[in-house]
């Protein structure tokens, strides 16, 4: 998998963040340490971002992907708003994934506007790393995959 993030010359780029009110971090601080083990840049965005705000360091930091995760069910205004603020400034080649506390009903809502993933607890590092690489390459890179 490393290689496969590290093939390029340009390593992946993912910003990390939690829009909105939800102060548990634990859950990101995991997967920026797994993301950089597999060969990514992070952009660590942090906790009670506005989506405005995240957009902001997307665009800033020139991601590749903009991962965003709430437990506190208010995902679907948080998530969308920030897949079409990327698009509304240009920035909608960026690939948006989701996790946190999703229940089954809200992911194919969140599909329907780019978001994809919306991982819940318990999935694999692995499957949300190839997840993010096979998206990228696919859609950023214009790879076959």
């Amino acid at each position: 998998m490393v290689e496969q993030v590290q093939r390029r010359e340009r390593r992946i780029r993912v910003l990390l963040a939690k829009p909105g009110l939800d102060g548990h971090d634990r859950g990101l601080l995991i997967l920026a340490r797994a993301f950089r083990d597999a060969g990514m840049e992070v952009v660590y965005g942090g906790i009670l971002r506005s989506p405005e705000e995240v957009v902001e360091i997307a665009i800033q930091e020139d991601v590749d992907v903009v991962a965003l995760s709430l437990h506190n069910a208010d995902h679907i205004p948080n998530f969308i708003r920030v897949a079409r603020l990327l698009r509304e400034k240009g920035a909608g080649d960026k690939v948006v994934v989701g996790g946190g506390i999703i229940p089954p009903e809200d992911k194919p809502v969140l599909e329907s506007e780019g978001i994809s993933g919306n991982f819940g607890p318990g999935t694999p590092i692995d499957v949300i790393i190839d997840h993010i690489v096979e998206r990228v390459r696919r859609e950023r890179w214009r790879e076959v995959v």
